[in-house]
């Protein structure tokens, strides 16, 4: 495998090449191949499944494959089902006036929502509705998407019944066809990861990033850009998902991490590397948790009552989230 980021160059309009370009804006890194070692060695044992194969659903149990895109219907409902695709793809462009980063959907849900163990859509949609205890209500699915819009998007929410919620829930209804509804779907959100041999730390987090993550994300952690384009997403800062996102809880990225990162090289990072690096991440300021409260004491009582958020906490001397009111939108 090259250490190349090649698919950052600007592909043509079809799918296909527009899906690997979004696909590469995900990457936590693209390392040596020797990073790629304990991959090899799996791969020699005749029960591990080729190199090439091994991506975030490897570790899922999942059996269920969505419907190829080439079976999307021509008709009106094939467009709406395009139009939540691309929204996935490239939600600043399909998405604007609900996007207050540079941030798109496919960051967290890889192949276009369809990968499992990347909180794939399709394993979503017939999960809902549902009660979620972070707003401590019962959701229906259009519900859950607003949320991603008001916290990884750091945008604000679109209305109930929009053409972007539609068209999102169409995308997934059709990922979705032959799922059974509301049974617990293998390859639904991230795979478990053990618990860390030692406790998360600042130092190991940030020697990972180093060395696994920093040639794609930067050296700062404010990704990169061509020709005005995300290609590889900022993981903090003002232009990243806010402290109110799922990822701000460093287990569910440690998670996520393990099963996507680096992007085309699942499980290659150790579960103490994935739990460090999401950790070193995690310690890093972003934008105000919009239910912020008033106070960051308060907000922290109120909404982060974990030991794995780091919102509320003094890194390296600064209290976290510390940063005032949250824009308005």
């Amino acid at each position: 495998m090259t250490t190349t980021p090649a698919f950052i160059l600007k592909p043509s309009r079809p799918v296909a090449a527009r899906t690997v370009l979004r696909l590469g804006s995900l990457a936590l890194a693209l390392a040596g191949a020797g990073a790629l070692t304990s991959i090899a060695m799996a791969a020699e044992t005749p029960s591990a499944p080729p190199k090439s194969e091994i991506n975030a659903s490897v570790g899922t149990g999942a059996k269920f494959v969505p419907p190829p895109e080439s079976s999307i219907p021509n008709d009106e409902f094939g467009k709406m089902v395009k139009l939540g695709r691309d929204i996935m793809l490239d939600t600043p462009k399909y998405a604007k006036a609900y996007v207050g980063n540079t941030l798109s959907c496919v960051n967290c849900h890889t192949d276009a929502g369809r990968m499992a163990g990347s909180a794939p859509l399709w394993a979503a949609y017939v999960s809902y509705p549902a009660y979620r205890g972070k707003n401590k209500k019962v959701n229906t699915y259009e519900e859950r998407l607003q949320g991603c819009f008001m916290y990884s998007q750091n945008g604000k929410a679109p209305p109930l019944g929009s053409e972007t919620l539609v068209a999102l829930q169409s995308y997934s209804y059709w990922l979705s066809k032959g799922l059974p509804v509301d049974e617990k779907v293998a390859g639904r959100g991230y795979p478990n990861l053990p618990d860390p041999a030692q406790t998360p730390d600042y130092v190991r987090g940030q020697k990972v990033f180093e060395a696994k993550c920093a040639i794609c994300h930067a050296a700062d952690g404010q990704g990169q850009y061509v020709n005005g384009e995300t290609v590889f997403p900022p993981l903090w800062g003002p232009k990243s998902f806010n402290w109110g996102a799922g990822m701000g809880s460093y287990k569910n990225a440690a998670k996520f991490i393990y099963a996507n990162m680096p992007y085309g090289m699942s499980y290659s990072l150790t579960p103490q590397e994935a739990w460090d690096v999401a950790y070193f991440m995690d310690a890093q300021e972003r934008p105000q948790d919009p239910r912020w409260t008033g106070t960051v004491a308060g907000t922290r009582a109120k909404f982060h009552d974990s030991k794995f958020s780091l919102y509320g906490t003094k890194m390296n001397g600064k209290l976290l989230g510390d940063i005032g009111a949250p824009k308005p939108r």
